[in-house]
């Protein structure tokens, strides 16, 4: 998958969840599915801590000279929330409360410093021969970095709309 695709399709992700996330009242930012899960503030906590970190591993990945030579990855699985996934910790959210507006404006920054990144590239395909090891899927080319945020963020869109649906009116 090319680079300008990856993008389009990070875009129109974050479309989704912000007309998700339009739809909500400050107070519905505060559910939970039960109540070992994360409110819907936290899961967008969490959406920002990823992107953050993830701008921070492909740039390290991209600071290295030598070509890769592992294969993609099938992150398809990402989607399927029957399998549940861990968060490391250093991706968790706190238990601060972020409002519509903070969620707004942290999630602009963190795909703001997530495109800078990309558009400074003179050579796109330089992400599909560098790597960087991840904390759960261990080595993975810098593109299949990129790739899996929106199908991680699918993955949490899902999540939100559970507890939405969930909702008493």
């Amino acid at each position: 998958m090319e680079l300008q695709e990856i993008k389009q399709r990070l875009t129109e992700t974050r479309n989704e969840l912000l007309g998700v996330l339009n739809e909500l009242s400050e107070e519905q930012l505060k559910n939970q599915k039960d109540s070992n899960s994360w409110t819907i503030s936290q899961i967008c906590q969490h959406l920002c801590k990823t992107e953050e970190l993830y701008v921070v591993a492909i740039s390290r990945g991209l600071k290295s000279n030598e070509d890769s030579f592992i294969e993609n990855k099938p992150l398809e699985f990402l989607l399927d929330r029957s399998n549940k996934l861990e968060a490391p910790d250093i991706a968790k959210p706190t238990g601060e409360f972020w409002g519509y507006e903070e969620i707004i404006e942290k999630l602009s920054q963190s795909r703001q410093r997530l495109f800078e990144l990309l558009n400074t590239l003179d050579d796109p395909s330089v992400l599909s021969r560098r790597h960087f090891k991840h904390p759960v899927f261990k080595e993975m080319l810098l593109i299949e970095w990129v790739r899996s945020l929106y199908l991680h963020e699918q993955r949490h869109i899902k999540q939100i709309n559970e507890i939405k649906d969930g909702f008493k009116y």
